[in-house]
C-alpha cells in the first residue's frame, strides 16, 4: 500500500474504514486529486464531449467503424481503444438493439483493466478495486433484479472481449459499482458519466460534509470545504443536503445500508422546522368550480402528512416519467403543494428547480426565469445548503447564463460572479469551468 501525503486511513468498529488528515487544510485547498480507475461516458453525451477524456467540445473526431465514438484527436482515440473495443464492434452488430445500462458497460470495462492490469494502479494508492466495500447481502429484492438484467446485459453485449468471471464475483462487482460509483457532472450538474475511484471511495458519509468531490475530466479531485486540522475525519455527503432529516436517513439506508449519526442528524426537529415550511392558514380548491377557499385555521396535521406524502410520490414518479409530461408534472405538484406549503418549502424548492431545468431542456428561456427567479437560494435560504454547495452554484451558473442570453447582463455578471465564488473553493481557481466562465463575463 501506497500513502497519499497528508491523509492516512483508519478503520473503527462504528464507521468501518475511513479517511483522516495528518495535517491541517484550508478551506478551498486540494487535499488530492485521484485519476478513475475506469469510466464510462454517458450515451446521451456521444457527440458533444471526449469518450476518454469527456471534455465537451466542438469538432470532435468520430471513430471511423462504429461512428458512435467521438474524440478530442488521436491521441485520445488511441488511448481509449483498449476499453472502446469492448463496446466498438458490437455496437456495429446489434446497430439499433445495442443498450447496456451504464452500470453494465463500467463493469466491462472494469474487468477489462483488471485483466490488462500488472501493478496496482494510482487510483488504489490506498485501497485496491477488490477491497472496495460490498452490500450484497444488504440488497433487496427489487435491486437483485436490476442487477440480474445487468449482468444479462453484460453477456450479451461484451462477452466476446470479456473473460466473464463467476456469477459470485459479479453480483460482488455490481454492488461494488453500485454503492462506490460516481457520477461525474457537469459545471450545471448535468449527467456526464460514472466511474470508480478506490480511494476516494474510502470517504465516510457526514450530512455537513469537510470536503466536496469535483472533477476535471474523469479524475476526482476532493478539496475542503472547512477548515481542517490534524486527526479530522475527511467527510463527503453521498446524497443531496436539501431535505430533511428523516429523508436523509431513509435515502442514505436505502442506498447504502447505513443510518446516518452525524451532528447535523442530531438536529432532527429544528431541521425539520427549517425546511417543512407550511402556510399559516389552510387553502383549499374546488378544481371544478374553479373556486378558491381560504379558512383561517391551522392546517391539520393530517393534511400536512398526506401532502407531504404526494410531494414524496411526486418526486419518485417524476425521476421515471417520460420527457413530454415532466413540465406538466411540474406545474401540477406546485399547484397542490401550494395549498399547504410555502414557496421555501424544501418539496417545492424542488420541483421549481426540476421546471426550470426542464424548460432549460426546452429551450425555454422565459419559463426556466420564472422558476429560477423563484428559487430563494440567492436570497435568505442559502443555508438550506452547507457553504460551497454546488447545488446553489450551478443555480447561480444557469441563471446567469440565461440572462446573458437575453441581454441582461448587469444580472448574468452578478449571478455568474457568485457562482465563480463558490467554484473557486469548489473546483480550485484554475479549473477550466471557471476559465470559461470568466471567458464569458470577458466577451460581454
Amino acid at each position: 500500500m501506497k500513502n497519499i501525503d497528508g491523509l492516512e486511513m483508519f478503520s473503527s468498529p462504528e464507521k468501518g474504514r475511513g479517511l483522516r488528515v495528518s495535517r491541517g487544510f484550508s478551506v478551498g485547498e486540494l487535499l488530492f486529486s485521484c485519476p478513475a480507475y475506469s469510466s464510462v461516458l454517458s450515451v446521451s453525451e456521444r457527440g458533444s464531449c471526449c469518450d476518454l477524456c469527456f471534455r465537451r467540445k466542438q469538432g470532435l473526431a468520430r471513430c471511423g467503424k462504429c461512428k458512435k465514438a467521438f474524440y478530442c484527436n488521436a491521441s485520445c482515440q488511441k488511448a481509449d481503444w483498449a476499453m472502446h473495443k469492448l463496446e466498438c464492434s458490437a455496437m456495429v452488430a446489434f446497430g439499433e438493439n445495442w443498450c447496456p445500462s451504464e452500470r453494465s458497460r463500467l463493469v466491462a470495462r472494469i474487468l477489462a483493466k483488471k485483466k490488462l492490469q500488472k501493478e496496482r494502479c494510482d487510483s488504489e494508492k490506498i485501497l485496491l478495486i477488490g477491497e472496495m466495500q460490498s452490500h450484497l447481502e444488504d440488497e433487496d429484492n427489487e435491486k437483485k433484479e436490476k442487477t440480474e438484467a445487468d449482468i444479462a446485459g453484460l453477456s450479451r453485449f461484451f462477452s466476446k472481449h470479456l473473460e466473464v468471471p463467476s456469477h459470485r464475483d459479479l453480483l460482488t462487482l455490481f454492488s461494488q459499482v453500485a454503492c462506490n460509483g460516481f457520477t461525474i457532472e457537469d459545471d450545471e450538474l448535468s449527467h456526464m458519466g460514472t466511474a470508480v475511484y478506490p480511494d476516494v471511495a474510502l470517504i465516510n458519509h457526514s450530512c455537513l460534509p469537510s470536503v466536496i468531490v469535483t472533477f476535471n475530466g474523469t479524475k476526482a479531485e476532493v478539496r475542503a470545504v472547512q477548515d481542517m486540522k490534524p486527526g479530522d475525519e475527511v467527510l463527503i455527503s453521498y446524497i443531496d443536503l436539501l431535505y430533511p432529516t428523516d429523508d436523509r436517513k431513509s435515502r442514505l439506508r436505502e442506498s447504502y445500508y447505513f443510518t446516518c449519526e452525524c451532528p447535523e442528524c442530531q438536529k432532527k426537529i429544528q431541521g425539520r422546522n427549517k425546511k417543512i415550511k407550511l402556510k399559516k392558514t389552510s387553502f383549499s380548491k374546488n378544481f371544478f368550480f374553479r373556486i378558491q377557499t381560504i379558512n383561517s385555521d391551522p392546517i391539520e396535521p393530517q393534511v400536512i402528512s398526506n401532502m407531504t406524502r404526494y410531494a414524496k410520490n411526486t418526486i419518485r414518479e417524476f425521476r421515471s416519467a417520460p420527457p413530454s409530461e415532466l413540465l406538466e408534472m411540474c406545474e401540477q405538484s406546485l399547484e397542490e403543494m401550494g395549498a399547504v406549503f410555502e414557496d421555501s418549502n424544501i418539496y417545492v424548492l424542488h420541483m421549481m428547480y426540476q421546471a426550470m431545468g426542464v424548460c432549460i431542456y426546452m429551450q425555454d428561456a422565459d419559463g426556466a426565469l420564472r422558476y429560477g427567479e423563484k428559487l430563494p437560494f440567492k436570497k435568505t435560504n442559502i443555508n438550506l445548503y452547507p457553504p460551497y454547495s454546488l447545488n446553489v452554484s450551478s443555480l447561480y451558473l444557469k441563471l446567469g447564463r440565461i440572462y446573458m442570453t437575453m441581454g441582461r447582463h448587469s444580472e448574468g455578471i452578478k449571478a455568474l460572479t457568485k457562482a465563480i465564488a463558490i467554484m473557486e473553493v469548489a473546483h480550485g481557481k484554475d479549473h477550466h469551468y471557471l476559465q470559461d466562465i470568466r471567458k464569458e463575463l470577458t466577451q460581454k
